[in-house]
């Protein structure tokens, strides 16, 4: 299979006019017919030794033309308009392929002229075909069930950094009966209302889109307008083209004309494939820029078919489980026991530290847990205590509000660990970090998770900033449904992680695990002048 490079190349930009037709250049009325349309054509990285640009398909046009107010692109019958004359064509085709793409000049009153260009692309991708396989698996929907499945961020940035819906929260919005289907033949379906269907095939239907922006569809009605957003918009299903392209070496699903997904948000209808191998079975997450380049929105979609009632989702604001720490003293041997000694490898990441039981080490003072590293005998000493065979949990809401140790090689932990870790092992049980701090990488916080095939090195891994992490108190939490897992600071959710049933994260138990580690794989290098520091925890709570 070929890859692209992620090659910039010099862009060769040029003129092309191999065709062109044009309504009388004269006056009717106060009708002007535009002339003199100019068309340049940039093939991204084409230079004299490579005329057909840097294989990733990408080309640029620029139209302009006297008397025009809009322009319209027409590329295999597809129509797209473009106030501004500018448009980007991402294709596909595999090889040197010849593309016609027609440029209609609009006047007053509708008025038209046109012209033709042709051009020449080199495109290196070839889609893989586990990819194509999967898109083609249909049909696909806005998984509704799962926390995130709808969000906004910044242009170019995380997933859903300024709103993460909660699941079913646009349940009246007219998106979750929205089908989409990639066919194998390159068309794409987009079923507006898959309930009214049976027993007669009924097109009619509604979807979701953005304020302005969803006038662009040309619908027969004009929805709710709800803030920014408008709700029920009338529009039938209707069919589109496909194609996956990847430009710089990211992965784009190109839907031609007024195709969309979810929410209507205009723009180049171009929607990244992010991260789609490390993506659940069955699942995508997709990105697309407005037409304003004001947000990315965000979606999940699924093949699987909708949730019928089984699953288990948030919020959980029912406190099943906790311990305040308000009694002075060992921690309470209710809810706690003890990790002791060195462990085999030191607990497996080349930790420096042996685990105790000593109240130098664990203690409950002044209302909060304190876990205290300390260098001493030639060695380092510490705690780790957990919930094992005392209190496991299925589900909920962890939150733990802690201050973390300071000193280069510390590496504190708040995590949870899979019950069954000693019928199957690591990291068939499965773990979830909740927190992970090291000394040497101060203000730096991060979750993760552990599982076969994305362990040690290679677990789904987040970091985020925390200003005062060792100087001030935050809530670490996570929240944890049958399909989804999401890692939370001070209540803004920083990283999500979706899951299908056969993931050890679904249906089994898992306890609670508080420690302290020195060096190690992630703690690194120990400060020589290191003596010792505390991890304090004011409360642990479990909600389901």
């Amino acid at each position: 299979m070929k890859k692209l490079k992620n090659n910039v190349g010099i862009f060769l930009v040029f003129t092309l006019f191999l065709g062109s037709c044009q309504e009388d250049d004269a006056t009717v009325g106060e009708l002007i017919a535009p002339s003199n349309i100019q068309v340049t054509v940039d093939i991204v990285g084409a230079d004299t030794n490579n005329p057909n640009g840097d294989g990733s398909g990408t080309v640029n046009f620029s139209a302009t033309a006297d008397n025009a107010i809009t322009y319209t692109f027409v590329f295999n019958g597809n129509e797209e308009v473009s106030q501004s004359g500018n448009k980007t064509y991402d294709f596909s085709n595999t090889g040197v392929s010849t593309y016609t793409i027609t440029v209609i000049a609009i006047g007053t009153g509708g008025v038209s002229s046109s012209r033709s260009v042709e051009v020449e692309v080199l495109v290196l991708y070839e889609p893989p075909i586990e990819l194509i396989t999967l898109l083609t698996s249909g049909p696909w929907r806005i998984k509704s069930e799962a926390s995130g499945h709808f969000g906004l961020g910044p242009v170019g940035g995380d997933p859903v950094e300024f709103f993460s819906a909660p699941p079913f929260d646009k349940a009246d919005a007219g998106m979750y009966d929205d089908r989409y289907i990639f066919g194998a033949d390159g068309t794409f379906t987009h079923i507006t209302n898959s309930e009214n269907d049976d027993p007669i095939e009924d097109a009619s239907g509604t979807v979701f889109g953005r304020i302005n922006l969803v006038d662009e569809l040309g619908g027969t009605g004009s929805g709710t307008v709800d803030g920014a957003d408008v709700l029920n918009y009338p529009f039938s299903d209707y069919t589109e083209g496909w194609s996956v392209s990847a430009p710089g070496g990211i992965e784009i699903l190109n839907i031609t004309g007024i195709g969309f997904i979810g929410y209507y948000t205009g723009g180049n209808h171009r929607y990244e494939l992010y991260k789609y191998a490390e993506q659940p079975p069955n699942e995508l997450i997709v990105r697309t820029t407005d037409g304003n380049n004001e947000f990315d929105w965000w979606f999940i979609i699924t093949t699987e078919a909708p949730d019928t009632g089984n699953e288990v989702q948030p919020p959980f604001n029912n406190l099943i489980w906790s311990d305040e720490f308000d009694v002075d003293g060992a921690p309470n041997p209710s809810n706690w026991t003890y990790d002791l000694g060195t462990g085999t490898n030191g607990w497996g990441n080349n930790e420096a530290q042996s685990y105790t039981n000593d109240s130098s080490n664990v203690v409950v003072e002044g209302d909060v847990l304190k876990i205290t590293a300390k260098a001493e005998n030639n060695g380092y000493t510490s705690a780790r205590i957990k919930t094992q065979d005392l209190f496991e949990f299925t589900y909920g809401r962890v939150e733990v509000r802690a201050k973390l140790p300071i000193g280069g090689g510390t590496w504190p932990a708040i995590w949870i660990l899979g019950a069954n870790i000693p019928d199957v092992g690591w990291p068939d049980c499965g773990e979830i970090d909740v927190m992970e701090h090291v000394g040497n990488n101060q203000d730096v916080v991060s979750s993760a998770l552990h599982f076969p095939g994305n362990s040690g090195g290679n677990a789904i891994f987040k970091a985020t900033n925390v200003p005062g992490a060792s100087t001030d108190f935050h809530v670490y939490s996570v929240e944890w449904s049958s399909n989804q897992i999401v890692f939370s600071i001070d209540n803004v959710a920083y990283h999500t992680y979706s899951f299908t049933n056969n993931s050890p994260f679904y249906d089994k138990d898992f306890f609670l695990i508080l420690n302290v580690a020195m060096g190690g794989n992630l703690g690194g290098a120990i400060d020589s002048g290191f003596t010792e520091s505390t991890m304090e925890i004011d409360y642990v709570r479990v909600y389901q």
